[in-house]
């Protein structure tokens, strides 16, 4: 089969892109090199979250959260999606300073999501928070989602509208031959007018063969998770200066990350630990609520990722070429994105247009000529 678009890359953006093309009738290959969900986007914390994003971001992360909201009526499942909120915790009345400066930038853009709260409604949302904590900001409506299980309904859904999935095998080249793609792989040559980048910590290289730079690095997000724990935290919790993320689970272990990184080796496709990292994480979350001192850490990982220096993803069409997009460089929050940008992607390559705003985004952002 020669498809009318073949994707590279199947994480939750390629997925999300096939299953959106597909709803649209249009014939699609995704070529993943692992099995789809391999890396960032199938071992993430699964973060569905609004507070703390990029001004330019909310436009899509506000979308993205429509769609998680009904994930069951687009994919046939609820992709584990609990919406328990989001609380980002103040320590100090400086941190409860900076948060009043996010909550009247986002406020004067037209947002309502996020709300300031003091010392005692903190404690009342949750009662087993750090005696010193100060305040914060919570947002409603946010949460979290099961990564993997997340790939899995996407792409199982493309799969009943006609998608084709080939897994295990590696898109070694792409270059145009006329008016068509050619992606070059192990074991054939895929031809189609259209191709899309969703290659996640490896998208820099496909960009490459299309005559594009971008400053990618490759990162190793590191998370753990405990033993199951008697209910500690209603809400998924950040903090404000300190790095940590943490959220309980239905069955009571807690998922503790937030942004400390390992060592990716992205050729091998391998990922290196540093424990010392994750302890003083884990010693960050046991400030934040004392109860977890008494948690075992039965499990810890990390994924490999792209991140780009702004922080911001590359989204849309190529700045070289026709005919090609992109979406990689999420910079390890790019999960909850990831149905919308898929939708998006879908509209550009069958309209034209968007009806989100994208150019943030654009690949071409770091060229001399931009500034």
């Amino acid at each position: 089969m020669n498809p009318d678009v073949v994707i590279i890359g199947g994480g939750i953006q390629g997925c999300s892109t096939a299953l959106h093309l597909a709803l649209q009738g249009v014939e699609t290959m995704v070529i993943e090199k692992n099995y789809c969900g391999r890396h960032a986007s199938g071992v993430n914390a699964g973060g569905i979250l609004r507070p703390g994003r990029y001004p330019v971001e909310l436009p899509l992360s506000t979308a993205a959260l429509k769609i998680w909201a009904d994930a069951e009526s687009l994919v046939d499942d609820n992709c584990g999606f609990r919406p328990i909120g989001r609380l980002k915790i103040a320590e100090n009345d400086d941190e409860m300073q900076k948060l009043a400066t996010r909550h009247a930038l986002v406020h004067n853009l037209g947002y309502s999501h996020e709300r300031l709260i003091d010392r005692a409604e903190l404690r009342d949302l949750e009662p087993h928070i750090a005696t010193h904590a100060v305040g914060g900001i919570h947002a409603t409506g946010c949460g979290h989602a099961d990564p993997f299980r997340t790939v899995s309904a996407f792409k199982h859904k493309a799969l009943t509208l006609g998608v084709k999935f080939r897994e295990g095998i590696r898109a070694e080249k792409i270059s145009r031959n006329g008016s068509v793609w050619q992606v070059v792989t192990e074991d054939c040559v895929v031809e189609a007018p259209v191709v899309v980048n969703c290659a996640g910590a490896w998208g820099d290289r496909i960009a490459r063969d299309m005559g594009e730079t971008i400053p990618l690095s490759t990162i190793a997000p590191m998370l753990m998770i405990t033993n199951r724990m008697p209910p500690i935290m209603r809400q998924r919790i950040g903090a404000v200066d300190r790095v940590l993320s943490i959220v309980q689970q239905p069955n009571g272990t807690v998922i503790i990350g937030g942004g400390y990184l390992g060592t990716a080796d992205r050729d091998a496709e391998t990922t290196s630990l540093d424990y010392s990292k994750l302890a003083f994480n884990a010693r960050i979350a046991c400030d934040m609520f004392p109860t977890l001192s008494d948690a075992r850490i039965v499990r810890c990982w990390a994924g490999i990722e792209g991140a780009i220096t702004d922080g911001l993803p590359v989204i849309g069409p190529s700045a070289t070429e026709a005919n090609a997009y992109h979406a990689f460089g999420f910079s390890a929050h790019g999960f909850h994105l990831g149905p919308v940008v898929g939708k998006i992607l879908a509209q550009l390559i069958t309209s034209g247009h968007c009806d989100i705003p994208i150019d943030a985004f654009r690949i071409d952002r770091f060229s001399a000529d931009q500034g």
